[in-house]
């Protein structure tokens, strides 16, 4: 499944997500050598998040990504388009708020959030620019966005060796680890897809989001961007 396939029907890539559920974090960290949790790690410094602040994560999955807040205290939605993901983080971390939510159109007021984040999902919407036009709607004046995301390594050998890797042999990791290693064929072509980091940029600034940056890590297969909503 490619990126067109995507376009044509979301509701198989939905249906997806939802078999992979019960292992789903597990086989990120087996494919990603562990690395995914310093990731997530990065993404709660990066938002600045305090108690007092809400919250919204979207594409949260199983909410393994909403836990860090929860456990500092902060009021934090966990949104994700799967049910599959849903119930499963619902399962295991009663106290977090997950509501089933459509990335490109989301059921919260404008202006309610002051950050929203999205890991790893982005590149999962059928319009990501729409995406983070909502994104932009419902955070609140002064609020911010983080997006993580895997990006392009900037160095070329390492390139050349990581693309290797994602079309090649994390198919035949995922495997090991996932009930559906299908799935991860779909995931690295969307992954190869992906805009790079200065055009990840551009496409934050061009919804209205301010003062853009990103930071790469890991050599930049994943990378860091934030924006700021302008104050009124």
């Amino acid at each position: 499944m490619n990126r067109a396939s995507l376009e044509k029907n979301p509701q198989e890539v939905a249906a997806m997500f939802d078999e992979v559920a019960p292992k789903y974090d597990l086989t990120n960290d087996v494919l990603s050598f562990f690395q995914s949790r310093a990731w997530r790690k990065e993404v709660v410094a990066a938002t600045g998040a305090v108690p007092g602040q809400r919250v919204l994560d979207i594409a949260a999955g199983t909410g393994s990504s909403a836990e860090p807040y929860a456990d500092m205290g902060i009021d934090v939605v966990a949104s994700d388009f799967s049910t599959g993901m849903l119930e499963v983080g619902k399962r295991r971390r009663p106290d977090i708020e997950f509501v089933e939510a459509d990335a490109m159109d989301l059921p919260f007021d404008d202006n309610s959030f002051d950050v929203t984040t999205i890991s790893f999902g982005l590149r999962n919407v059928l319009s990501p620019e729409k995406a983070l036009a909502e994104m932009y709607r419902v955070t609140k004046p002064g609020g911010r966005v983080v997006v993580c995301e895997f990006s392009h390594p900037t160095w070329r050998p390492f390139r050349t060796v990581y693309m290797e890797y994602l079309m090649k042999a994390l198919p035949e990791v995922a495997k090991l680890a996932s009930s559906n290693p299908d799935a991860y064929v779909y995931l690295a072509e969307s992954i190869a897809d992906w805009p790079n980091q200065d055009e990840l940029a551009y496409l934050l600034s061009s919804v209205g989001w301010k003062n853009v940056k990103y930071k790469n890590l890991t050599g930049g297969i994943v990378a860091l961007h934030r924006g700021f909503k302008p104050q009124v």
